[in-house]
């Protein structure tokens, strides 16, 4: 059986600085430029510089560690439903919805930018939940 239930939430905030941005540009590799030029950005549909959405979803990552137990992340569906840009703070929701069997969970995924009371990502993920040491 899981460690974590049914109906266990878990949070994580993010400040999305430039920092951050460049810094995750550098280990990802993806230096699209709507993310790291300004000027480039503004000329786009986002009209400024948005951060990678892939920072959002590492806080869902985050998020579902501080569940109860051993958390491993095995699949992730995910809709990015908005930008999030340098300056925000995002906070990833995860509630777990249901059991699968055996020690598999299914959670609800979600990224809020609070302050402009925006849901920025949406989705659903499963994982182990074990307890530490398991065999």
């Amino acid at each position: 059986m899981p460690v974590a239930t049914v109906g266990e939430t878990a949070s994580h905030e993010v400040a999305v600085t430039t920092e951050t941005i460049d810094a995750f540009a550098g280990l990802s590799g993806d230096e699209n430029p709507i993310h790291l030029d300004e000027s480039y950005a503004a000329e786009t549909m986002f009209g400024g510089r948005v951060a990678h959405g892939m920072i959002a979803a590492a806080a869902v990552s985050a998020a579902l560690a501080a569940l109860p137990g051993d958390i491993v992340y095995l699949q992730q569906d995910l809709s990015f439903e908005d930008p999030v840009r340098p300056g925000e703070t995002v906070r990833a929701a995860v509630e777990v919805t249901e059991h699968l069997g055996g020690d598999r969970l299914r959670a609800r995924t979600e990224v809020f930018v609070d302050a402009r009371d925006e849901r920025v990502l949406d989705g659903e993920a499963t994982v182990l939940s074990l307890p530490h040491n398991a065999a």
